[in-house]
């Protein structure tokens, strides 16, 4: 196991991607030192996407996309700045909010970051805010996509663990709400210190009129988690759901994707899908290897003789989750990670929703966690800020997260009351 270990560091030094850095680590160990054929790896690779769950990732995707091009997110964005646009730090509130509505419409942290900051950021930038805060506040509210349904990541946990991934939704909307709501305080205290200005007042009427227009758009996210409740689709499903409405919206009621775009949209999100795709097929690869070795019992055996402390194993898995998120890519975390700890929480009891939400906000925070940050880098791309000036900021929206992240390990049922309540 060593050496696979040191095969895959090597690699990653080299400045391979992960993806291929894990396929290759763990088809030169096979071959090498198994003798496995490669026909056996490429078949296992294949049977670690074989699966009608994740079919709800590309369908997302499909729909993020075509809400992001079909007028959708200005309309989202209008009407939360007539809520909250007159407060202090209102703007900076505005793209905290409209990040968690469009995050509960694509389930992608990065596609959220681009879809709100290309609207959001000029605007913040014309009323003075700086940009390393602007970005900063950009990509951690980005990230409220991964812990807000229907997240992507979700549903790679749920095919992972087996957990039902229609309450791994549910679980993630008090947390998201929570670091939403951080967020917004911290952007409160931000603007009050540098006197940013506020918007003028929006009147009752013009709250109705920006609601009327943003009325289609957010009803997409009742419609996902609705169906869902009462049975009418499967998760999965609810991504299909998701992509025709956003379609019907785009293409037909407000008519700014034309009918030629589409094949052009489904190209890139295909492209996109192929990626995270490969990244589950290699690390699938991965953990058939892990499991081969017998590597779950004896990290299990490990951490047992550590302690057999509930609170001690949690949160050594927390420290090593946000220690991976610092420089592995979320869903390669997910793969190789939690098959190997699982027997432990299932020894321990542990609720699997709990867990996943758990999961879910420590890799939020590893998405802005420098060196790697992905949502964190996406936004300073955007914001045209460079990547490092954007570190000034983090502290405060990091701690809120870890806070949160803090209280849902302490209270479970901050995750678990709506799950239970509304799916037996």
């Amino acid at each position: 196991m060593l050496i696979l270990l040191l095969i895959l560091f090597v690699a990653l030094i080299a400045g391979i991607p992960v993806a291929f850095a894990i396929a290759f680590s763990s088809t030169v160990y096979l071959t090498m030192l198994s003798g496995v054929p490669l026909l056996a790896i490429a078949q296992r690779m294949v049977v670690g996407v074989d699966s009608f769950t994740l079919l709800a990732i590309p369908l997302f995707l499909l729909a993020g996309e075509l809400m992001a091009r079909g007028d959708i997110t200005p309309r989202i964005v209008k009407f939360t700045a007539t809520l909250v646009g007159h407060i202090p730090g209102g703007m900076a509130m505005v793209m905290a909010i409209s990040c968690m509505f469009f995050g509960a419409i694509s389930g992608s942290g990065v596609a959220d970051v681009v879809a709100i900051g290309s609207i959001l950021l000029p605007a913040m930038n014309e009323q003075g805010y700086k940009r390393p805060f602007s970005a900063t506040l950009l990509g951690c509210s980005g990230a409220l996509a991964t812990i807000i349904p229907p997240s992507i990541v979700m549903v790679i946990i749920g095919v992972t663990t087996g957990a039902s991934i229609g309450k791994l939704f549910l679980g993630g909307i008090v947390p998201g709400v929570m670091a939403g709501v951080a967020f917004m305080i911290i952007s409160y205290a931000f603007a009050i210190k540098e006197n940013y200005p506020r918007m003028e007042k929006s009147s009752w009427k013009e709250r109705w009129d920006a609601f009327k227009l943003a009325l289609l758009p957010l009803l997409a996210p009742a419609i996902i988690l609705g169906g869902i409740l009462l049975g009418i689709f499967t998760a999965t499903e609810a991504g299909g759901i998701a992509a025709l409405y956003a379609l019907i919206l785009a293409v037909f009621v407000y008519k700014k994707v034309s009918l030629s775009e589409l094949l052009g949209i489904g190209i890139g999100v295909a492209r996109t899908s192929a990626v995270i795709l490969f990244i589950i097929a290699a690390a699938n690869l991965f953990g058939w290897v892990v499991a081969a070795e017998d590597i779950p019992q004896k990290v299990a055996s490990l951490m047992l003789s550590i302690s057999e402390n509930y609170w001690v194993i949690l949160i050594l898995f927390n420290i090593l989750l946000l220690l991976l998120g610092m420089f592995m890519e979320t869903i390669a975390i997910i793969i190789i990670v939690l098959p190997i700890f699982l027997p432990i929480f299932n020894m321990l009891g542990m609720d699997l929703i709990h867990l996943g939400i758990i999961v879910c906000v420590n890799l939020a925070i590893g998405a802005n966690t420098p060196p790697l940050g992905v949502d964190l880098i996406a936004a300073c791309r955007i914001a045209e800020e460079r990547y490092e000036t954007a570190f000034k900021y983090l502290p405060q929206f990091l701690g809120a997260m870890v806070l949160v992240l803090v209280l849902i390990m302490a209270f479970p049922q901050l995750v678990l009351w709506m799950p239970n309540l509304l799916i037996n």
